[in-house]
């Protein structure tokens, strides 16, 4: 039996360091596709009067700057080696992070598709709020000489950077869809493009 289209389809865009995620969204946003920006609303919590600020200065006094914001140093140093401060922190930040995805999914519910754009998704269990997942990807070359330009990037950063996330290998296997930056940017386009088209059909979500 045939249901209706479901809407929006969700697709999650994640990827490593360096792999191209940003500009990657930067296309799925400039083709029209609402994009929901986890790190965007991690930083608006954290501002000055936000949810989380508020939470998070109650949780660890003397984290917040004089603005009434997270001093996000402050706060790394009362967390730092403390599994207990950090799975304190995860409570607060990520309840408040997925309400605001549902906030964004509830304004665009007409919408075809839309992105969740969230970078630790596969390590965060962030695919299961998603219909399909895409993977922003780069040989590992690439990924290394993008990331070492990064101004104050070290190697040693880089280093603990990626020991917190999934290797890239292990989310190109799990994709749904993959997103290659590492041949340039126009074939990276040329696939959101193609990935958009198909979720532009009007059988997109049917069962069958």
């Amino acid at each position: 039996m045939t249901r209706e289209p479901k809407k929006p389809f969700v697709l999650g865009l994640t990827g490593s360091i360096g792999m191209g995620k940003s500009a990657t969204a930067a296309m799925f946003r400039a083709r029209g596709v609402p994009v929901h920006d986890a790190d965007a609303a991690v930083h608006a919590l954290y501002g000055p009067g936000g949810a989380a600020a508020v939470e998070i200065g109650r949780a660890f006094p003397g984290v917040l700057d004089a603005a009434g914001g997270v001093d996000r140093p402050s706060l790394r140093a009362a967390v730092l080696g403390s599994p207990e401060r950090m799975a304190r922190l995860e409570g607060i930040v990520h309840p408040l992070v997925r309400a605001a995805s549902r906030d964004f999914l509830d304004a665009h519910a007409e919408a075809p598709l839309v992105v969740l754009d969230i970078p630790l998704l596969y390590e965060t269990g962030g695919e299961g709020r998603c219909d399909a997942v895409a993977v922003v990807s780069a040989p590992a070359e690439v990924q290394r000489a993008r990331v070492l330009a990064r101004p104050g990037m070290t190697e040693e950063a880089f280093a603990a950077i990626l020991a917190k996330q999934m290797p890239d290998s292990e989310k190109r296997a799990r994709a749904d869809f993959l997103i290659d930056t590492g041949r340039g940017f126009a074939v990276a386009e040329a696939e959101v493009a193609r990935i958009i088209a198909a979720f532009a059909r009007p059988d997109i979500g049917d069962a069958g």
